[in-house]
């Protein structure tokens, strides 16, 4: 049985993978996950945010873990698992991408996000430069992020979503051969992805090859629209078949 760590993405936290969770522990796995610091119910001033205290809570969970876990990021939380891999690689099995930002040594989030021009999520950040934080614009919340998702869904989401600092956009991974670049890496696509448009997805893990590449023909939240389709490649990705590949569920 395999160690399975969830990292969630911007303006999220832990509970988006409440359908994904209990699909995973059924099959006899063990699911960690995290609120990052000022997400969810964590309480840590949104002054006070960065990547590496991110990274920090990320590292803190794979250490207490039992075993080897595949990291799995969503979004952001591509960045977040990316650097902690760099700090914890003999204790990470797999990292697994969902429609998440896979950067190079010395890229940020920043320097993806200005190449692509589609993307609805610039456009709908509500940006407080004073404080240093965005958040997003209720109004079109289905249409950036939630596209094929169930209307009770969207309404529990808006809910919980947080205020996001904006540091972090910003901030360039140090990453190294040696480290990250020898974990092997999935990336799990999403089609209809309005928030990292499936443009930009394919250009990041060009750039950035991975051991396999899974196709989801949903929006940005296949952990609310396709969550059975979603644990489905997680499993499979524990199985570990090499073998550079499309799938599509």
């Amino acid at each position: 049985m395999a160690a399975y760590v969830l990292i969630h993405g911007a303006w999220h936290g832990a509970w988006c993978w409440e359908k994904v969770v209990p699909l995973l522990e059924q099959e006899g796995h063990t699911v960690h996950t995290a609120d990052l610091p000022s997400h969810g119910s964590d309480p840590t001033p949104i002054s006070q945010v960065s990547l590496k205290r991110y990274t920090d809570k990320v590292c803190a969970v794979i250490d207490e873990a039992e075993e080897p876990v595949i990291l799995v990021g969503h979004s952001m939380g591509g960045i977040a698992i990316s650097q902690s891999a760099e700090y914890r690689s003999e204790k990470i099995k797999s990292l697994v991408y969902v429609t998440a930002f896979l950067l190079r040594d010395n890229e940020s989030m920043v320097d993806v996000i200005q190449t692509d021009h589609e993307a609805l999520v610039a456009r709908n950040m509500n940006v407080n430069e004073e404080a240093g934080f965005a958040a997003m614009n209720e109004e079109n919340l289905r249409d950036v992020f939630y596209g094929c998702c169930a209307d009770q869904d969207i309404a529990k989401a808006k809910t919980l979503l947080t205020p996001q600092a904006l540091n972090v956009l910003s901030t360039k991974l140090n990453l190294t051969k040696d480290h990250f670049g020898k974990i092997p890496k999935y990336y799990i696509e999403c089609l209809r992805d309005q928030a990292i448009t499936h443009w930009c997805q394919k250009k990041m893990y060009t750039a950035a090859p991975c051991e396999e590449i899974f196709t989801l023909d949903t929006d940005h939240s296949p952990f609310y629209s396709t969550p059975e389709e979603l644990v489905s490649i997680l499993l499979k990705i524990d199985q570990h078949h090499p073998a550079v590949e499309e799938m599509i569920l």
